[in-house]
């Protein structure tokens, strides 16, 4: 080990345009080193964003929060297969009605926290109950079970240079939702 060291430095002591090749990969590397920070950082940074998104505008409906974390134009892709491009009224209008039925509804945690570019995805659980009766459509409405539910949810995010979402990809499982408030077999 010892050997190589010496070598090492008697290599560069010795060819005079060998310590500019060298200083030239120390500052390539110094120039990697410091776009990986910077991409920590702002991988970190929405991913704060999305628990304050989650776990406070959410979870408390804090509805015109929202501009602070999604475009205005944010393309939404939902489970069952829908799409909404915009943010007021189309995704807001999408998020409400889980509140009528289970107005407890939160988000208290991201045990997955992903961040890497411009995308980020977490895994977060949503709990509530369904204690009010859920609205169906035509006036009609089914009456509240009081089954609390605890679900599993992914959310991917592409973020714009401007730290805001410009996509939100949503997952969790509509039937085991269902199974737990009391809809389904």
């Amino acid at each position: 080990m010892i050997v190589a060291v010496i070598l090492t430095f008697t290599s560069c002591g010795s060819n005079s345009g060998g310590s500019s090749d060298l200083q030239a990969k120390v500052d390539s590397l110094q120039n990697e080193l410091k776009q990986f920070r910077d991409d920590k950082a702002t991988a970190e940074l929405r991913l704060m964003k999305f628990d304050t998104l989650d776990f406070d505008f959410y979870s408390n409906q804090k509805w015109d929060m929202f501009t602070h974390n999604h475009a205005n134009n944010i393309k939404v892709y939902y489970p069952d297969g829908s799409i909404t491009t915009g943010l007021y009224p189309q995704h807001i209008d999408k998020l409400t009605p889980m509140f009528v039925f289970a107005p407890d509804t939160k988000i208290k945690v991201h045990p997955v926290r992903i961040g890497r570019g411009d995308w980020t995805c977490v895994i977060g659980e949503m709990e509530g109950t369904f204690s009010k009766p859920m609205p169906i459509g035509g006036g009609k409405t089914i009456p509240p079970t009081g089954k609390h539910f605890k679900l599993s949810m992914a959310t991917v995010g592409h973020w714009g240079p401007d730290n805001l979402m410009t996509e939100e990809y949503l997952f969790w499982d509509n039937q085991f939702f269902m199974k737990q408030i009391g809809l389904a077999p």
